[in-house]
């Protein structure tokens, strides 16, 4: 009788080039390093410290705007550090890369506001200096404020940015797909050919948003597309994941809702006729961690004297576009349609099927400055409640968010990963195959799978050679 193998946890560091990113006002902790992060040697010993515990990735959140919702200026995010200020998080990657061998690089990229043509040659060039370990966090943004320091008047409407991501879609897998033939590049110096002409293919593309005519800047990198992560958790954004992700990051409220969610990612996936695994779903997690759960309560009490739950209601304003300092503690939270994250103003409005939501059941969310409510206790009990999410949400992993900087994440590498590793539900080393692709998805899948909507464009240059 055979048994079968316990699925391996998957597991992203959730960072971002910023002092606060989720947790917020915990850069004031005495510990906490996250001031540096403008210092490469801050990356790169994360780097190594998250590659001894064997992480899957680092998935770099990133905000174009500032979070000027909340009592209608962006005076608490500058006082409390919430996202504010920011720095480029593709330019970081390559220092990373350089001082590890496996590690992967999930990179947030905003298509709203890059053109699909030098945006292209930016991914392929982190795939090539990555060898194979990049990412693309698709996100079309949110922020009125970023609208306004890219010259416009306002945010583009909430389904409008889907329609035109799934036009910038079509052209970034030509350009990344169909451009170049796998053997266009010979280097050949005694004939003095580089690329052979013949192999090399202009793109026309005329969709209802985006035009060019060009030929790829990049000879083709190890997986072409890098892996394409997307967080949308509307309805459009839902069928966006569908078609085009491969990783879906979800905030996980519990694990019956969060499960439901996963189901209809992976329906929606068949429908487009991908298989339900061809995605992989993370859930955002916060961990608080000792060798004792007295001694992990006596951190995480410690911890919360130095969080902004204040800091957390800004963030969450301009996520949902509404302004929590117009609400009394105790008022229920209406629905208002904005342009924000959807998803996230029905969670906590009106149209929420949790029940009723008010600005103090929205902080009593924030023990830590963030609404993830983290888990707290010795190795053990977070190995327990990490494998339940995955037996009873059906998740593949999780996005680690950081707390005290970089104490939170040792802590995890030196406690939790060595009991997740004896349960037999993390890996003991990492698959040798190059790519992160490959290292999510098996030895041989370093490229987009046939069934995938960016391999149409692989087959229309197979046809084209």
């Amino acid at each position: 009788m055979t048994t079968m193998a316990k699925k391996k946890i998957l597991l992203n560091a959730f960072n971002m080039n910023a002092v606060g990113h989720i947790n917020h006002g915990l850069w004031t902790h005495p510990r906490d390093r996250s001031a540096h992060y403008t210092d490469l040697d801050y990356w790169t010993n994360l780097a190594q410290t998250l590659e001894r515990g064997k992480f899957d990735g680092i998935f770099l959140a990133d905000i174009v705007g500032v979070y000027d919702v909340y009592q209608g200026g962006p005076g608490t995010p500058l006082r409390d550090a919430v996202q504010i200020p920011i720095n480029d998080p593709a330019l970081i990657v390559p220092a990373m890369a350089h001082v590890t061998k496996h590690i992967g690089f999930g990179v947030t990229a905003n298509l709203t506001y890059e053109p699909p043509y030098l945006f292209a040659r930016r991914m392929s060039t982190l795939d090539h200096l990555t060898k194979g370990r990049v990412g693309w966090n698709i996100v079309t943004g949110y922020l009125d404020s970023a609208a306004r320091g890219m010259g416009l008047a306002q945010q583009v409407s909430h389904d409008d940015r889907y329609d035109r991501a799934d036009d910038y879609m079509d052209v970034v897998y030509k350009l990344w797909e169909q451009s170049w033939e796998d053997d266009a590049v010979v280097r050949d110096r005694e004939a003095r050919v580089f690329s052979q002409p013949g192999k090399v293919h202009r793109i026309k593309h005329a969709g209802p948003y985006y035009s060019i005519d060009a030929i790829h800047l990049s000879e083709p990198s190890l997986q072409r597309t890098p892996v394409l992560y997307q967080a949308g958790s509307s309805a459009r954004g839902v069928d966006f994941a569908a078609r085009h992700a491969e990783c879906v990051f979800i905030g996980g409220q519990n694990k019956a809702l969060t499960r439901s969610i996963v189901d209809d990612i992976r329906s929606r996936a068949v429908r487009f006729g991908r298989a339900p695994d061809d995605i992989k779903i993370f859930v955002g997690i916060t961990v608080v961690v000792d060798r004792t759960e007295k001694a992990a309560q006596e951190k995480f009490d410690e911890y919360r004297r130095y969080a902004s739950a204040e800091g957390g209601l800004a963030h969450f304003s301009s996520s949902t576009g509404i302004d929590f300092a117009e609400y009394a503690l105790d008022e229920p939270i209406s629905y208002v349609k904005t342009n924000s994250m959807q998803s996230a103003v029905e969670a906590i409005s009106s149209r929420s099927t949790t029940g009723v939501w008010t600005k103090r059941k929205v902080l009593e969310q924030m023990q830590l400055g963030g609404r993830t409510k983290p888990f707290v206790g010795s190795p053990q009990q977070v190995a327990d409640e990490l494998q339940s999410w995955l037996d009873e949400a059906g998740v593949d992993g999780f996005n680690l968010t950081r707390t005290v900087m970089p104490e939170s994440f040792e802590d995890f590498v030196d406690l939790v990963v060595p009991e997740l590793q004896n349960r037999g539900i993390y890996k003991t080393d990492y698959d040798p195959a190059p790519t992160l692709r490959e290292k999510l998805f098996g030895a041989g899948r370093a490229r987009l799978p046939d069934e995938h909507a960016g391999a149409q464009y692989r087959l229309r240059a197979k046809a084209l050679a």
